[in-house]
């Protein structure tokens, strides 16, 4: 019971940080044709476990390369706190940044691991969002990190009976920085903007 009114805490806390409706999504923030497939997030070069996360996103059939998606990502800064910030009546996430896939449908986001707030029992996560062209964004599930602590055989086997491992991030090492690939393919049940 009490694992369960943390989860729903935490479902509260990021509802209220994140909210969805088009007006207010983070997704709408940023100029489209400023976007281009790789961008940077803030604090990046001051961070110790730099990450690059990277991968493809497929149409529907899961083979065409989808052009032109727009990939929103947020996340908690390295201690599992998210550093919110104010600009005019907006509240943001500091930790935040955004891409438009490529002709080949790849995007590369240059960010960190983020921390997992070990006061809550919260894992180490980013949050995607993406927008398809006459399309209402979708939230993804959050991204999670095969080597967090938290990351438990408990949560794995419950992961695995939703055939929810895709959003587990493996990482490597590659000259000096973490690398992680993160393939989406979209779903035909996106409703359109009306």
């Amino acid at each position: 019971m009490k694992n369960l009114i943390i989860a729903f805490c935490l479902i509260c806390f990021y509802s209220a940080i994140n909210p969805l409706s088009a007006q207010d999504s983070p997704i709408y923030d940023r100029a489209e044709d400023q976007l281009s497939h790789t961008d940077t997030i803030p604090d990046f070069r001051s961070k110790v476990n730099k990450l690059k996360l990277t991968g493809v996103i497929y149409e529907s059939d899961g083979v065409t390369p989808a052009k032109d998606v727009i990939v929103y990502i947020e996340q908690p800064n390295e201690d599992g706190d998210f550093d919110l910030r104010k600009s005019g009546d907006q509240r943001y996430v500091f930790h935040r940044s955004w891409v438009k896939t490529d002709a080949n449908g790849r995007y590369t986001f240059y960010t960190f691991v983020p921390g997992g707030d070990r006061r809550y029992n919260q894992m180490q996560q980013i949050f995607p969002i993406i927008k398809e062209a006459s399309k209402a964004e979708q939230q993804l599930e959050s991204l999670l990190f095969d080597d967090d602590p938290l990351l438990t055989k408990r949560c794995r086997k419950q992961l695995t009976k939703r055939g929810n491992t895709g959003r587990i991030l493996t990482t490597k090492k590659e000259n000096g920085i973490l690398v992680a690939k993160k393939d989406i393919v979209l779903s035909e049940h996106t409703e359109p903007i009306k």
